[in-house]
């Protein structure tokens, strides 16, 4: 007897159905196709201690089963449930009428139990698409697939509740979510506070204005000035993220395997900080089945490099496209799969290989031959990315010792939002572009229209400081942001002295 069971198969960040045919014959033999790869091959061993543990049993006759389409390659463990409600209902062991209104996915567990599963969203976004009635998964998962709508999602933990539920009419249970409710309860609550942050005052002030316009940044100081604790608070002063981005980031983290277990959408933007031994497919995606690396899965949110120097080259090198075109393409001879990966760049370093340049009571001083082996890791393309440079010096003790708290991200994220509004409604013609940062030269030139008192002194300032060209346009990008958290409808004077002085790398002596 033939019977047809649905699942589905994550490629990218979307899913694929997969129609799973079992068909139980005359003979002996279990035959498994459609490109299972080893984790789908192992699964009778699964399937069959599980059916044995609840009463039921593999039929000792001759099973074929197909995984259509037959040419897409299909992996890992999530199909166990699936082939086991097939053998069950082909081998009339359970009635199973109105099997196809459903998509079925489950790892089980040698007792019949149900382990999680990757990329329930992206799979509860198909089932949807394609008209299924309802989408039985593991419980764990069963809160992040519940958060789409007009799709009936069932929670189990074991096997007997699948078979009861088909051959027995018992119901399951609805997993019931109110997506805005859950999504609006937990925006309020960083994890991490600027007002822990004592003293570095100017270094807030900077962290500000790359959250209101979107810009990467850098931070350059010596060990212990407190560069990394900055960088962990710069999500929490963020803008809230909207429901949109919200679903496209759990999306992300959907199919790595990476939302809590019983979590639905993420509220918070996500924080990523891989350490500097990451290699390049691990930082950008790829791999032989591909996988989102370290800049999709901060899509929405912030990557921090700590130590940028002591990251190898050619993976930093690899991110020069994805910051330019805020996606990545991974091509391969059989496929091609796009991520998205629109995130904020956050980069750290010491000024030296000692970590104090400069600094004449330093323990440490460098050469200048290793200042300059040091510093010509980081190439100028990619510095070319980074609108703001910022130096970050030790915190004196009396700042320390003060008891009075900073001021809190929530009254910082106050102005960020109201900056990015400004922002929304200047770009609500362009596609393209949502905050500053992301202005071409064309959208600078037309948005950033200085006086002839302002262009004088950029004109001054360039020549004085010996910037690059590369700095004139994240000069105008910066001091637009800073005119914004003004509220301010021109970029003015004050605006770009402000802007000139955070890029300290483009000066002479510091990369040569």
């Amino acid at each position: 007897m033939l019977k047809k069971v649905f699942a589905s198969a994550v490629f990218g960040v979307e899913a694929s159905t997969v129609t799973v045919e079992v068909n139980v014959d005359k003979g002996i033999g279990y035959h498994l196709v459609g490109l299972p790869d080893n984790a789908i091959k192992e699964s009778n061993y699964r399937i069959a201690a599980a059916l044995q543990n609840n009463g039921y049993r593999i039929p000792g006759k001759k099973i074929t089963i197909n995984m259509a389409p037959a040419d897409l390659r299909k992996e890992g463990s999530a199909y166990d449930l699936t082939l086991a409600i097939g053998i069950l209902a082909a081998s009339n062991q359970i009635k199973a009428e109105d099997l196809e209104d459903y998509l079925i996915m489950g790892e089980l567990s040698l007792d019949g139990s149900l382990q999680p599963i990757k990329g329930a969203l992206p799979i509860a976004v198909k089932a949807r698409e394609e008209g299924f009635k309802g989408f039985i998964l593991p419980r764990q998962n069963a809160k992040e697939a519940a958060i789409v709508n007009d799709l009936k999602v069932y929670g189990v933990d074991n096997i007997t509740q699948v078979i009861n539920h088909f051959d027995k009419g018992e119901l399951l249970e609805e997993t019931i979510i109110n997506t805005r409710e859950e999504f609006y309860k937990n925006l309020d609550f960083p994890e991490f506070d600027f007002a822990d942050v004592k003293g570095q005052e100017s270094i807030k002030r900077c962290m500000e204005i790359a959250a209101a316009g979107g810009h990467n940044i850098i931070l350059i100081g010596p060990p212990g000035s407190g560069k990394t604790m900055l960088a962990k608070r710069l999500p929490s002063i963020l803008p809230p993220m909207t429901l949109h981005e919200a679903l496209e980031t759990t999306k992300i983290h959907s199919v790595v395997g990476r939302v809590k277990a019983h979590a639905g959408l993420m509220a918070q933007r996500p924080f990523r900080s891989p350490h500097h031994t990451i290699s390049n497919v691990a930082l950008v995606g790829g791999g032989s089945y591909p996988q989102p690396g370290e800049i999709s899965l901060s899509h929405n949110g912030v990557l921090f490099l700590d130590e940028l120097p002591e990251f190898k080259r050619e993976v930093l090198e690899v991110m020069r496209q994805p910051l330019e075109d805020r996606e990545v393409t991974i091509s391969r001879a059989k496929f091609t799969v796009t991520y998205p990966s629109s995130f904020m760049l956050v980069a750290s370093m010491n000024p030296s290989p000692g970590g104090y340049f400069n600094d004449p009571d330093a323990p440490v001083t460098s050469s200048p031959a290793e200042m300059q082996r040091y510093l010509s890791k980081i190439s100028g393309p990619l510095l070319d990315r980074i609108d703001i440079h910022i130096e970050v010096t030790p915190v004196p003790f009396e700042k320390l010792s003060d008891d009075r708290k900073g001021e809190s991200s929530v009254d910082i994220r106050k102005r960020v939002t109201a900056a990015r509004e400004l922002q929304t409604q200047r770009f609500k013609d362009l596609d393209s572009v949502h905050y500053n940062a992301q202005m071409n030269t064309k959208q600078i030139r037309a948005y950033c229209k200085l006086d002839e008192a302002s262009l004088q002194l950029l004109k001054s300032a360039m020549e004085r400081l010996n910037l690059s060209a590369r700095a004139y346009d994240r000069i105008l990008k910066v001091s637009r942001t800073i005119a914004d958290l003004e509220g301010s409808q021109s970029v003015l004077g004050n605006h770009i002295s402000e802007a000139i002085q955070y890029r300290s790398l483009d000066r002479e002596g510091w990369l040569g």
